[in-house]
């Protein structure tokens, strides 16, 4: 089966079979193992040793963001969160529910966000400490600057909390030349290829150690990760890790890095992501965004007006076919998404068109056209 969603993606076999070796998680091998992905992390971030540090948190994405609020911001912190879709709404929640006050900023979610108009929002409200901004918005596909936020940012002395979960591998990033980003979090299911179970979270060491206590919370404490990482050389877990999702997840950086690296890996989702793009339009259907706003992690595609048009009958046959896409709308227009990362290439993505094109037959979807 391959996965055409934002993750989990499809992974090489040669990943998965590492997940069939057992680990013991502070054994001095498994300690090692550990060093070294904490490390090619951190220089996959461009971060600096001494000034950042890569923490490891069991968990989905979800969970590092939120490490990452509470442990990069002090109770009732007010931060700026541009609007962007589904994550963005996401991260309101979780910074809400740790006690922060979230001011939103609304934005046209099928553009990504000016940075003119987060220096404006900044200049305008001074008790805003932070902005917080999701690089690779998976409910809509559109790709935000960070960049160029970050930035805007920095000019107005403020700090950055940045999700990269759905982005970091493949979008480029350099940590070094934004001393404005506390923390950049990201997942090891998504551009890079690996298997879920495990966030990270790359963060500044300087601002752990100045926040120490403000997590409230032990399980999402990275000033405390942190700690621990320093006193033992960053080889063990304070609690017992996913193990084998570790180990596989360092033989997925060796496919990352035999391919060439982020550059790489970003030229073949783009095509991947094009070849989605273009191809469904042809056959009648509509993308959420035209194609100078597409970005190449994930390309929705409005639902057809047909009235044979069922998600679920949609999803289960093209399952049959060999494809797994979302089967769950969550855009205001209901849109079906098409994920262009992971272990897939162009010949997949034009074996996937073919697919779709044959289940509209099949299901008798003569007006493709949206509502």
């Amino acid at each position: 089966m391959i996965l055409l969603i934002p993750g989990p993606v499809t992974t090489r076999p040669e990943v998965r079979h590492v997940m069939a070796q057992d680990f013991a998680p502070w054994d001095d091998d498994f300690r090692e193992i550990s060093k070294r992905v904490r490390n090619r992390v951190l220089s996959l971030a461009g971060g600096v040793a001494g000034e950042h540090t890569a923490l490891p948190l069991q968990g989905c994405g979800h969970f590092a963001t939120e490490a990452a609020i509470r442990s990069l911001t002090p109770p009732g912190a007010c931060i700026l969160v541009p609007q962007t879709g589904q994550y963005a709404d996401r991260m309101t929640r979780l910074a809400t529910e740790a006690g922060r006050v979230v001011v939103p900023l609304i934005v046209d979610q099928a553009r990504p966000v000016d940075a003119a108009e987060v220096a404006a929002a900044l200049a305008a409200d001074p008790s805003l400490s932070h902005v917080g901004l999701v690089y690779s918005e998976t409910s809509t596909g559109v790709i935000h600057d960070p960049a160029a936020i970050g930035a805007a940012v920095r000019r107005a002395g403020r700090r950055m909390i940045l999700d990269a979960v759905s982005a970091f591998g493949a979008l480029p990033l350099d940590l070094a030349a934004q001393p404005e980003i506390d923390a950049m979090v990201f997942t090891t299911n998504k551009c890079l290829e690996g298997l879920p179970g495990l966030s990270f979270t790359v963060a500044r060491a300087d601002r752990l150690t100045a926040l120490a206590g403000s997590a409230a919370s032990w399980s999402f404490d990275l000033a405390d990760i942190h700690a621990q990482a320093k006193r033992d050389g960053g080889g063990s877990f304070r609690f017992t890790p996913p193990a084998q999702v570790l180990a596989a997840f360092d033989r997925a950086l060796d496919y990352h890095d035999a391919e060439g690296g982020s550059a790489a890996r970003l030229a073949r989702y783009r095509e991947n992501a094009r070849i989605v793009h273009e191809g469904l339009r042809s056959l009648g259907l509509q993308p959420c965004l035209d194609a100078a706003h597409q970005g190449p992690i994930v390309v929705n595609i409005l639902a057809p007006r047909d009235p044979a048009w069922s998600l679920p009958l949609f999803v289960s046959t093209l399952k049959a076919k060999g494809f797994t896409i979302s089967n769950f709308y969550n855009t205001t227009a209901p849109s079906f998404r098409v994920g262009c990362i992971g272990h897939v290439d162009a010949d997949v993505m034009q074996r996937f068109v073919a697919a779709v094109d044959q289940t509209l037959v099949e299901l008798g979807i003569d007006i493709r056209a949206a509502a």
